[in-house]
């Protein structure tokens, strides 16, 4: 039995497409690239799929992984070619590598995101950071299926800073200019999880700062936090092993 590991991109309007409809999407796209998947047992068996850390409903991402079983073995850039032919545009696999042992979730505890603020101005945007930053404790609220809950969003917050590239652009309004923050943030990937509209509350709560239209965010990677802040790609050990 052969372990694969994928990386997948969820973009443009999938971004608002939740976990579970990505999931069966992404099983039926398995059985259309005729791809030779490991079943469970029992009277309901399923194919062997395990998703590490999808991210929330609302949110683009560059760096999604799931890691699927086979029966036979299958050379690992053919399947990333067939797969993706057989997803819809917006879920597009990245790279697929052979495993090499160990477990994937435990390689993922934080996230680097890109956050785009149209109609707040860089310098805007740096004060509230600075202020977020200063504090050590910001309690937000969050709405559950279980009612409102408090979360202290600094304790997971690593690092924050605005994008030199932060200018004036248009935000789905052709021949309009406008301000746009960037914010570049790290977040570890505590319990509960602390989501990029956690850090836009925070922003909220320590500098009043209220984008005038959505906020846009991307996860642009996942993995392991070293001492320094960056993160280590998480299939790194397995592209060594295919070495």
């Amino acid at each position: 039995m052969q372990r694969l590991r994928v990386r997948y991109a969820k973009r443009g309007r999938l971004r608002f497409t939740s976990h579970r409809d990505i999931a069966r999407t992404f099983e039926r796209a398995l059985r259309r690239a005729g791809v030779p998947m490991a079943y469970s047992q029992g009277f309901n068996p399923h194919p062997k799929v395990s998703w590490a850390n999808a991210a929330p409903t609302g949110v683009a991402s560059e760096a999604e992984y799931v890691e699927v079983q086979v029966v036979e073995e299958v050379e690992p850039e053919a399947l990333r070619a067939a797969l993706d032919a057989a997803l819809p545009p917006g879920l597009d696999i990245l790279e697929i590598v052979q495993s090499g042992g160990g477990n994937l979730p435990e390689r993922i505890d934080a996230s680097r995101w890109r956050i785009e603020l149209p109609g707040v101005s860089p310098d805007r945007l740096e004060f509230a950071v600075a202020a977020l930053l200063s504090a050590t404790s910001v309690e937000v609220e969050r709405l559950t299926k279980d009612g409102k809950r408090l979360l202290d969003v600094r304790p997971a917050l690593v690092s924050a800073q605005v994008d030199g590239h932060s200018s004036d652009a248009g935000h789905d309004a052709p021949g309009l200019s406008q301000p746009c923050g960037i914010l570049m943030t790290v977040v570890r990937q505590t319990t509960p999880t602390v989501r990029p509209d956690d850090v836009l509350s925070a922003l909220r709560v320590v500098a009043d700062l209220v984008p005038p239209v959505p906020a846009k965010a991307t996860r642009m990677a996942q993995g392991r936090l070293e001492d320094d802040g960056n993160l280590v790609d998480p299939l790194s050990p397995d592209r060594v092993t295919e070495d």
